[in-house]
């Protein structure tokens, strides 16, 4: 089995990294930065989000560990007090694939036909460069409502607890095929309306954002920021593709936001 590992950088993760490569090396394991088979990563989510882009073509052959060094993480289920343990697993043991699904991103020009494709594991934004985002929603084709704003996040379920929950998104298991649709500060009176509500589509459905004015925008896809000048729509539906965690052990979802959110001293 090949296998790589990816540190958040700082000096804890960067000793674990390099334990966690030392003992894997001595149960023969290949070490492949390139085409590994299990990406261990060692940081917090953000670290993971790191990992999942650089092997973002290649998600059908890596599968995806975390191990968090700071608070717990959502993607991160294994402590640094457990390394050995986790070794010994990876080494020795087979492991369970779970599959989360992932939003797809479209972005298309107004000249020229061009178009570029983007995954993202938790989330994208779309803002306008200057002054209030104005864009037609548009859903499974059909006209929805003109959105007036500060800006749109689109996530997927596994994202759902992130910038989604902060704007007043559901929280949506990662098993659901379906990506969530919510408003950030949208204006709403006698003149301007919005549904004013998070939107589930399921993954059979697209949503496709069109300027109504400015055609320059500010995307974001989970922790990159991109401007895009020239916009003719933005497209987003459940991608075909898949992101893989390779588990050792049962990880629930709903002890996770509890552990997250909830407290539990009580």
């Amino acid at each position: 089995m090949k296998f790589a590992i990816t540190s958040k950088g700082d000096s804890r993760s960067n000793t674990l990294m390099h334990k966690m490569r030392t003992y894997l090396l001595d149960f023969d394991l290949e070490y492949d930065e390139d085409q590994p088979d299990i990406c261990i990563s060692v940081g917090g989510d953000g670290t993971l989000l790191y990992a999942f882009h650089r092997y973002s073509s290649r998600l059908d052959k890596t599968a995806f560990i975390g191990v968090h060094t700071g608070h717990l993480g959502f993607y991160a289920d294994w402590v640094p007090e457990e390394i050995e343990k986790l070794v010994i697993a990876v080494a020795k043991t087979p492991y369970q694939v779970i599959e989360y699904p992932l939003l797809e991103v479209i972005i298309r020009y107004q000249h020229g036909g061009r178009e570029t494709r983007y995954l993202a594991l938790n989330e994208s934004t779309v803002k306008s460069v200057e002054g209030t985002l104005v864009m037609d929603v548009e859903i499974r084709g059909q006209h929805f409502e003109r959105f007036r704003g500060d800006g749109l996040c689109v996530s997927t379920p596994s994202g759902s607890t992130a910038y989604n929950k902060a704007l007043g998104g559901a929280i949506l298991h990662p098993s659901l095929r379906a990506i969530q649709v919510a408003e950030m500060a949208s204006i709403n009176n006698r003149v301007f309306r919005t549904v004013g509500s998070p939107l589930i589509l399921p993954d059979h459905h697209t949503c496709t954002l069109k300027p109504v004015n400015r055609p320059d925008f500010q995307v974001t896809v989970d922790h990159l920021t991109l401007l895009h000048k020239d916009v003719k729509s933005i497209q987003f539906r459940v991608a075909d593709e898949k992101i893989r965690f390779a588990r050792f052990r049962p990880f629930p979802f709903w002890k996770r936001v509890h552990d997250s959110f909830i407290s539990d001293s009580d």
